[in-house]
């Protein structure tokens, strides 16, 4: 089997963008644009993140899952909130235009950081952290967001669960697993709508597999502080780059 270049591309695309978004947030707006950049239709873009999305979340959950970072009944409680917020945003996103999407998402991601300069309860123990109901909102309408456009998400879902005092890798844990119901819940809209070509879909997929491994050894290794630095630059950084695309 002959690889071209675009389908190399492709794997190189969803590995970088799911590496860095594993360990930040963010990921979305590395893989759209780049996807854009060699050719791929924006709406086959948009499902193929989503089902690469799918997989890769659920991988990099599923190992901190085994590690005991996180625990399954913990996060089983937020799966209604994922999975129909995720498709209730691919439903509604046609009717929204792109520019009130890149507002909502700057205005959230502001918020984000500023939340992040708040201090926080540290948890007592990595696998005893629980969802309390008081975020179930929140979760629901990050889905609603992912489902909807998705870059930024997983900021916003990392900043949700530190502020109220999960550690990091509880939060990466719980972050990957709303990712992957909300993703798929999105990917359901879209292939129904016929907007999902496998090609492009499979190769962004490897890659982000790839790239979701690659990030969790990568965040056993480095200190929470230096974590903590890397989420509020990528969140500078989303807000930079939203408010570009917003006025041009």
């Amino acid at each position: 089997m002959v690889i071209s270049l675009n389908e190399l591309s492709l794997f190189i695309i969803g590995f970088f963008a799911t590496f860095i978004g594993t360990l930040a947030g963010g990921g979305g707006l590395i893989s759209l644009p780049a996807m854009l950049l060699i050719g791929v239709p924006i709406h086959s873009a948009i499902a193929a993140n989503k089902f690469s999305n799918t997989f890769s979340s659920f991988s990099s959950f599923f190992v901190l899952l085994k590690q005991k970072k996180i625990k399954l009944k913990a996060a089983l409680i937020i799966a209604p909130f994922s999975i129909v917020g995720g498709i209730t945003g691919g439903y509604v996103a046609s009717s929204l235009s792109d520019r009130i999407m890149m507002v909502i998402a700057i205005l959230l991601l502001c918020i984000a950081l500023l939340l992040s300069f708040l201090k926080k309860t540290e948890p007592t123990s990595e696998a005893e952290t629980t969802v309390k109901k008081q975020m179930f909102p929140y979760l629901y309408g990050i889905g609603v967001y992912d489902g909807m456009f998705g870059p930024g998400q997983g900021t916003l879902l990392m900043y949700t669960f530190l502020h109220h005092g999960f550690s990091y890798l509880a939060a990466v844990a719980f972050t990957r697993f709303q990712t992957f119901l909300s993703c798929l819940g999105a990917f359901t809209m879209f292939y129904v709508s016929g907007h999902f070509n496998w090609q492009i879909a499979i190769f962004l997929a490897l890659g982000s597999l790839v790239g979701a491994q690659a990030s969790l050894v990568v965040a056993n290794k480095i200190s929470t502080a230096h974590l903590k630095l890397l989420l509020r630059v990528v969140t500078l950084l989303l807000i930079v780059e939203l408010t570009f695309k917003l006025f041009n």
